[in-house]
């Protein structure tokens, strides 16, 4: 039996937190984290659908974002740190009774990703780190200017706040495929834009943006915690990325040992900004893909009676 896509929602510690399942319960589970001010709409359907093809897919949007909630109304008063978002994600992966799943993360999300896996890494089956960096001030820096435009308040109309969204998502985003990305991007930023809206129709996580940039530059350099991993690990970065450069990316790779990278080995995937851009998915999806097909030295053998969790047996055991 295949799950559906539908918004469901879980009250954990701080939030009421909005996510979706998709795929058959019977297969090895992935999760994926989004990032900055984005959604788990934000993950492109049509790479949803690539992976659900054998692996059941779990997203969410994260504490500030999209239709999460905070449980109180009101955010915390000193914020919240990467290891708050990542305990998040642990706490869904305990509601869906998953002891461990494959670790997608992209942008902040893999920030939080890394942070996850390097606490809790009985949580986690592989990781796979998109367009991020290691938290070392020295890579992974953004184009001068890019932060303060993402973190500035839009307009408060609607059609003036889908046109700052849309004009962000083409700041960072890829430069080659902008023509054919137009269209999708603006679709993208109308949906994200009516996602994020109370039930008055204000906006829903004002300053939310702020809070995350604030977790972000708290969470201070991972490098050498990233050495200590021993998991099957793939990263993905682009050589047109405005707002994690790809230097950010290889740091990772070259912290993180055995480390696998997808694409030319200086340019990563060529085309690509801080985005997934349609033309590129099959190719990004395909990766995926074989890392965690790779990833999965043992046979998954769904338990009875569970919700996207297994017994994982050697290989070789009939």
């Amino acid at each position: 039996m295949t799950a559906k896509s539908e918004d469901l929602f879980v009250e954990i510690d701080d939030v009421k937190l909005c996510y979706r399942v998709e795929g058959d319960p019977s297969h090895p589970p992935v999760l994926l984290i989004m990032g900055l001010n984005s959604q788990l709409i934000h993950w492109p359907q049509q790479l949803v659908d690539k992976l659900k093809e054998e692996y059941l897919v779990i997203r969410f949007d994260n504490r500030d974002s999209g239709l999460t909630r905070w449980r109180t109304g009101e955010p915390p008063a000193d914020g919240y740190r990467l290891v708050d978002m990542a305990n998040d994600a642990i706490q869904l992966l305990k509601h869906l009774g998953i002891d461990s799943a494959h670790i997608v993360g992209a942008s902040m999300g893999a920030m939080i990703a890394q942070r996850l896996v390097i606490n809790c890494p009985e949580r986690a089956r592989s990781l796979c780190s998109i367009m991020s960096t290691t938290g070392n001030i020295w890579v992974g820096y953004a184009q001068p200017g890019v932060i303060g435009e993402l973190i500035k308040e839009p307009p408060s109309d609607q059609e003036g706040a889908i046109n700052h969204i849309a004009a962000l998502y083409a700041l960072i985003g890829s430069k080659t495929h902008a023509g054919e990305e137009a269209p999708r991007r603006r679709a993208l930023a109308e949906a994200a834009y009516k996602r994020s809206l109370d039930s008055n129709g204000a906006p829903a996580h004002p300053g939310g943006g702020a809070r995350q940039v604030g977790a972000i530059l708290l969470a201070g350099d991972r490098t050498k915690e990233l050495n200590g991993l021993t998991l099957p690990t793939l990263v993905i970065h682009g050589n047109e990325d405005a707002l994690i450069h790809i230097s950010g990316g290889k740091a990772t790779r070259k912290a993180i040992p055995g480390a696998q990278w997808l694409g030319d080995p200086e340019k990563g995937v060529q085309g690509m900004g801080h985005d997934l851009p349609q033309p590129l998915l099959d190719a990004v999806a395909n990766g995926i893909i074989d890392h965690l097909n790779t990833a999965d030295e043992t046979a998954w053998r769904p338990v009875e009676g569970t919700k996207g969790q297994g017994a994982r047996t050697n290989a070789a055991t009939p």
